[in-house]
């Protein structure tokens, strides 16, 4: 039914495996992970800046900086500005986009075997959920 392949594949050549570099599955999640953590300071640094008083989001950025220079060899993760025009009204959509953030860091995390970001990441989780389940929700497209 099916005609055998007669040519070799123009994307595997013969002698140039070590023509790029390969990294490994390790390196792979490693690199995803300090991407998911630093996704995640991002955006509890916004928070921060929404809530200054805030001793637990200070905590958890300084935890998440932590693991991130961990995942990246040390180097420090850029901290961004905190964007102009935030409002408190805004804070519900941040907790939940940092719920989702945290859980994509906790299946990378299980996935490589982290138990320090794992936990980090769990703990995040549940703290933002909670944080976004006692700020009451405004129907979309109601007035502000």
């Amino acid at each position: 039914m099916y005609e055998p392949i007669r040519a070799k594949s123009v994307h595997t050549m013969a002698g140039t495996d070590s023509d790029f570099p390969h990294r490994s599955r390790e390196e792979e999640l490693d690199i995803q992970l300090a991407g998911h953590l630093a996704a995640l300071l991002a955006v509890t640094d916004e928070l921060r800046a929404l809530t200054p008083s805030s001793a637990d989001l200070d905590t958890a950025a300084e935890r998440l900086a932590e693991q991130v220079a961990r995942l990246r060899g040390g180097r420090a993760p850029l901290r961004a500005a905190v964007s102009a025009g935030r409002t408190a009204d805004q804070a519900p959509a941040l907790h939940r986009r940092a719920h989702t953030l945290a859980g994509r860091a906790l299946v990378v995390a299980a996935s490589r075997a982290d138990t320090k970001a794992a936990i980090l990441a769990a703990e995040r989780m549940d703290a933002h959920a909670a944080a976004a389940q006692e700020e009451p929700r405004r129907p979309i497209g109601a007035a502000q």
